[in-house]
């Protein structure tokens, strides 16, 4: 697919462990090149947990996993400060947070003050515990999955937090080719064991360089424009996307064209990365009778490609 042998060797490595959903890998690796946080959401047991881990792990970062709970408190998470009585002074000792990956698993379930303690993290790359602003790690990414909002014991995301998702994506069932060769294979959270870094911090940063680098002619930001005015005209959605996801939108694009081995965007990258990077930030117009990645489908349609 890409001619860097390490990025191939990374999407290999993933897709041995998320079998049959190749694109779904690809949108993944392309939001953390994009240095983007990223919100895996799908009903339980089809391997949310399982690919933020590999994900985790094949980039060579370091990562912390917290399980979200109704009880989490944003202490919990930040870090707090303890008293030690050798040193006879309150000691800060840091959250999960500090890391340069946070699995924030099932972030739906915890309560809306402990979700907001994450935006800063998110949004700012720092956080503020007792008055003083402590720096996170270089990089940080947030990989959180969660359930579906209809499910028992679950808060939604505010629409602050969800916009502070560069993409929102959904593994769904495995077909049945796919699922024949996990019935058949080794269990997959025993492969998460044996896997090893194919990047390293350095690698990182040099891909995402390169990918920052890649072209984007003016007939494409056209194009991207027209799709975030669409948006705005109350035709399919209450309320239309801020200048900040528009950059989401072209930093995701580029990954993705980088992703296919081009150093320019094409306008059917922008079509192709469009409903996973905006789905989530859309509320569609009362009469649609549809979810917001189908009005978003149904709005590429509207708008002529260039």
């Amino acid at each position: 697919m890409h001619a860097d042998p390490k990025l191939q060797a990374l999407l290999d490595q993933l897709n041995t462990i998320i079998v049959g959903k190749p694109r779904q890998v690809a949108d993944c690796v392309a939001c953390l090149l994009a240095g983007g946080h990223l919100l895996i959401e799908d009903v339980p047991g089809v391997g949310k947990t399982t690919l933020a881990h590999a994900l985790a792990t094949s980039f060579g970062l370091g990562f912390s996993r917290v399980q979200f709970t109704a009880d989490l408190m944003p202490g919990d998470l930040l870090g707090m400060s303890v008293y030690e009585r050798g040193r006879e002074a309150f000691v800060f000792h840091p959250g999960p947070v500090f890391s340069q990956v946070l699995l924030a698993d099932e972030i739906n379930r915890a309560s809306p003050k402990t979700q907001s303690a994450l935006l800063e993290a998110m949004e700012e790359r720092q956080v503020s515990v007792e008055g003083q602003t402590r720096p996170l790690p270089e990089p940080f990414f947030v990989i959180a999955t969660q359930n579906p909002q209809d499910q028992l014991g679950t808060f939604a995301l505010p629409e602050s937090q969800l916009d502070r998702f560069h993409m929102r994506l959904s593994l769904g069932y495995p077909d049945r080719a796919a699922e024949r060769a996990l019935l058949r294979g080794q269990d997959r959270r025993d492969m998460l064991d044996t896997l090893r870094p194919v990047l390293d911090v350095q690698a990182l940063r040099h891909l995402q360089a390169a990918v920052a680098a890649v072209h984007t002619a003016d007939p494409v930001l056209d194009y991207l424009q027209d799709l975030i005015q669409a948006t705005r005209s109350g035709r399919w959605f209450v309320q239309g996307l801020s200048p900040r996801a528009a950059l989401a939108v072209l930093r995701a694009a580029r990954a993705q064209a980088f992703l296919q081995g081009r150093d320019y965007v094409a306008p059917d990258d922008i079509a192709d990365i469009l409903p996973q990077t905006v789905a989530h930030r859309l509320v569609p117009v009362a009469d649609a009778g549809r979810g917001s990645a189908e009005q978003v489908l149904a709005m590429l349609d509207a708008v002529p490609l260039p």
